[in-house]
C-alpha cells in the first residue's frame, strides 16, 4: 500500500501546489501554501534545469518540516527535470542516478512522502530496445537502496508524449513496473495535461474516468500516489506539455471532478502545477478541486443523515 492510502480519516483528497522554494524552503514554499490555503505543498530541491545537488539549508529543513507537521501539510518532491534514466549517453544516466539519490536523501530530511521523476526517453529509435533494461539496471539499485535507508519512495511520471519516451500513455506504466519487478518502491504519478497530450481524451462523458481505469489496468489498483492536477493550453493528442489553470483549458473544469469519485484515486493528493505564482491563479485552481471534492462527498454525507 502506497503514501496515498496513508493519509487516513475518510479518504478525501487533500490538494494542494507546487511552490518556489525562494527564501528557504520554510519561508518560501511554506509561506505560500499559507497564502494560497493547499493542503498539500510540492517543491524542488534543486535547480529544475540543471545538475548541482545542493545540501539545503538544515535550519530551513527543519523548520519546513517542523511547520509542515504543525499545519498537518504533505510535502512531495519534484527531481530535476532533467533526469532521464533511459538515456544513450552515459554521463546522463550516471547524473540522472545521483540527483534521484540527492532528492531523495533531502526528502527524507524535511519528511517529503515521495519523489516524483518523469520516465524518460532513450532519445533515438537505435536506443530504444535498450532503454527499459537500461531503466532496469539502475533504478533496481536505488529503489532497493531507498527502500533499505528509510527513504521517501519514488513515482514515475508519463510525458506528453512528445519525442521517444518510455513512457506517456498510462498503459505504457505497466512494462515500465514490470522492468523494475514491480518494485514495491515505486509507484505512479497522474499528470492530467500530460495525459490530455499524449492522447486521453478526459474531457468526455467518463473521459477521466476511462483513463483512471485504464491506469489500474497497466499497475494494478494501489500505484496511483499523486495527481498532477493541470489543464492545458493545447488540444488533445498535441504531445505538448503546456500547462493551463483549470477550467481555462482545452480539458475544462468539470472533468476533474471524476478524480475525486474514481476508486484508484481515493485518498491520493492532488497538487497544481499551473500558471498564477502571484496566488491569484493557484486559489482560483484549489477553489475548483475543493467544489468537485465537495460536490463528490455529497452524496455520501446525505445518505448518513
Amino acid at each position: 500500500m502506497g503514501p496515498a492510502a496513508e493519509t487516513g480519516g475518510a479518504r478525501s483528497s487533500p490538494v494542494g501546489v507546487h511552490a518556489f522554494t525562494t527564501g528557504g524552503l520554510a519561508r518560501g514554499a511554506l509561506g505560500y501554501a499559507d497564502q494560497v490555503g493547499a493542503e498539500v505543498v510540492q517543491v524542488y530541491v534543486g535547480n529544475p534545469r540543471g545538475w548541482a545537488l545542493p545540501p539545503g539549508d538544515p535550519a530551513q529543513d527543519e523548520a519546513f518540516l517542523a511547520g509542515c507537521a504543525q499545519r498537518g501539510t504533505l510535502a512531495y518532491i519534484h527531481a530535476s527535470l532533467l533526469v532521464n534514466l533511459a538515456s544513450p549517453t552515459s554521463l546522463t544516466v550516471q547524473r540522472s542516478v545521483a540527483t534521484l539519490e540527492h532528492a531523495l536523501r533531502r526528502g527524507a530530511a524535511i519528511g517529503a512522502r515521495v519523489v516524483v521523476s518523469h520516465a524518460g526517453s532513450p532519445v533515438d529509435d537505435a536506443h530504444a530496445a535498450a532503454a527499459l533494461p537500461q531503466v532496469r539496471a539502475v533504478l533496481l539499485q536505488l529503489l532497493d537502496r531507498a527502500a533499505g535507508a528509510g527513504w521517501p519512495k519514488l513515482l514515475v511520471e508519463p510525458s506528453a508524449g512528445g519525442g521517444r519516451c518510455v513512457a506517456s500513455r498510462v498503459e505504457h506504466l505497466g512494462a515500465y513496473l514490470a522492468a523494475v519487478d514491480d518494485h514495491p518502491w515505486l509507484g505512479t504519478c497522474f499528470d492530467t495535461c500530460h495525459a490530455w497530450a499524449a492522447g486521453h481524451d478526459l474531457s468526455g462523458p467518463d473521459g477521466m474516468g476511462a483513463t483512471l481505469d485504464a491506469l489500474v489496468g497497466a499497475v494494478g489498483p494501489e500505484r496511483l500516489w499523486l495527481v498532477h492536477a493541470n489543464d492545458s493550453k493545447d488540444p488533445c493528442g498535441s504531445t505538448r506539455d503546456r500547462h493551463e489553470n483549470l477550467g481555462l483549458g482545452h480539458i475544462g473544469a468539470d472533468a476533474f471532478g471524476a478524480l475525486f469519485t474514481h476508486p484508484a484515486a481515493a485518498g491520493v493528493p492532488m497538487v497544481v502545477e499551473t500558471p498564477g505564482h502571484d496566488g491569484e491563479g493557484h486559489r482560483a485552481d484549489l477553489a475548483v478541486l475543493r467544489r468537485a471534492r465537495a460536490a463528490a462527498a455529497a452524496p455520501v454525507s446525505a445518505g448518513r443523515r
